[in-house]
Parts: C-alpha cells; structure tokens; sequence
C-alpha cells in the first residue's frame, strides 16, 4: 500500500465518525479488516453500512461466510472468514459469483484465512486493542492518497 496512517478512537462514537469518513470516501473496492475477536470489525461494518445508506440490521456473517447487501444500487459483500477451515471453501461456497458483481464494495474480515482465493486489498484496515480496552488504535493503509488526506 503507497499511503497509510494511524488513528486512535476512544469510543464508539468515534468509530462510527471514521465509518462516515470511510462511506464518504469508498463506495467499491476490496477491503481487508484485520484485527483480533472483539477488536471492533463488525462495529465499524456496521456504521459504514449505515453511512452508506443501510436501514437494517447489519449481521455479523461469521456462519453464512457472507452477508450481501444492497445500498443505493451498490452491492455491498460482508465476508467473515473466521470459521474457514481452507480457503479452497471459498470456491465451493461460489466466491468467484461474487467477485464478479461489478463496482462492489468487498469488506473481508480474517482476510488471511482467504489466501489466494480473495483479491489483493484496496484499503486495508488494522484495528488494534490498547491496553485500555475502550481504547482502539486504527492502521489504515491505502491506494488512495485522498482518502489518508480525509482520515489525517
């Protein structure tokens, strides 16, 4: 990734500004979110979702591997790996179906577990617990100098 930069949310509240930052800024593409169990990955989904226009519930897929979505005619995949035994899954499940849905957004949590069978990410976004656990430090790393602009 050509840019990148780091920040530190103290609080839900704050998570759900850099979800709106994030809706205003990419509307497509391929995401990685990487981060430990309760870092804040399907928190953040949730409001940039919601940012994007979503009315309902936003379900973690952790059993259904995936949660599609449609917002404002974009289609949106939520991809969560966690249970992926082996990537090769990706290919039973149809994956390359949903790869091929043109200018979607795809949000991959446990991106690692997909190995070759998911694309190289656009935007990858790490989030970290400190030892305060409120407290989450965000790495966002990223194709788009506009979109670290915003962030900074």
């Amino acid at each position: 990734m050509q840019y990148s930069c780091k920040l530190s949310l103290s609080n839900e509240q704050e998570t759900e500004k850099l979800a709106q930052k994030l809706a205003q800024h990419i509307a497509q593409g391929v995401i990685y979110l990487i981060g430990d169990l309760g870092a804040g990955k399907t928190t953040l989904t949730r409001y940039w979702l919601q940012n994007l226009g979503h009315q309902g519930a936003v379900k973690s897929p952790t059993y259904t591997l995936v949660e599609p979505y449609t917002i404002n005619g974009t289609v949106v995949f939520h991809f969560d790996l966690y249970r992926l035994n082996d990537p090769y899954e990706l290919e039973l499940m149809g994956i390359r179906d949903y790869l091929d849905v043109p200018n979607a957004l795809f949000l991959f949590e446990w991106p690692s577990k997909g190995g070759d069978e998911i694309p190289q990410a656009d935007h990858v976004i790490t989030i970290l617990k400190a030892e305060d656990e409120s407290v989450r430090e965000v790495i966002i790393e990223s194709v788009s100098e506009t979109l670290i602009q915003a962030l900074s």
